[in-house]
């Protein structure tokens, strides 16, 4: 008589079962790599995300002080009368608007705002009809139009310390 050998059933090998426990483990790894990286890229979308929108908060405020900065640039080293403080005195008012609602640059575009009601107040008197002017008045008006720069490079500090805060928390 002849004696063979047969498995109980197809695959219960000790190979065939190394091979599928090795397969499952590995699978398992991949499976396991593959969540870890997309909670990595979802996390980091998130944060893209919330930056893109810290930034788009902060355009109109960086448009206006950027029209503050070049409107008080041509005003340097000219003693002005209050006609020449238009648009200086418009995006003062627009930047008081909505200084209270940025909260990152809420205290440095107060303190463009007070920078600009100081400056436009140092406007000079309009030239009148009288032709010679006395020394006493000449010197009253040298005075002011020297305080009226003096407004102005605190004004233009504080719009500088406002963009650095704007470029600070859209790089953070």
């Amino acid at each position: 008589m002849m004696t063979s050998t047969t498995t109980l059933a197809i695959g219960t090998s000790a190979g065939t079962l190394l091979l599928t426990a090795t397969s499952a483990l590995v699978m398992g790894l991949f499976a396991g790599l593959s969540h870890r990286h997309q909670r990595q890229f979802f996390a980091w979308t998130r944060k893209i995300r919330r930056k893109d929108e810290t930034n788009t908060e902060y355009d109109k405020p960086s448009a206006w002080l950027a029209g503050l900065y070049e409107a008080q640039c041509g005003l340097a080293q000219k003693p002005c009368v209050a006609e020449d403080f238009k648009d200086i005195a418009t995006i003062g008012t627009m930047l008081a608007g909505i200084a209270d609602h940025t909260e990152g640059v809420r205290f440095e575009l107060a303190k463009v705002v007070e920078s600009v009601r100081g400056y436009v107040a140092t406007a000079l008197p309009a030239p009148g009809q009288a032709v010679r002017i006395g020394l006493p008045e000449h010197r009253a008006r040298l005075e002011q139009a020297m305080r009226q720069e003096a407004a102005r490079d605190e004004l233009a500090h504080a719009v500088l310390a406002a963009q650095k805060k704007i470029k600070e928390l859209r790089h953070s």
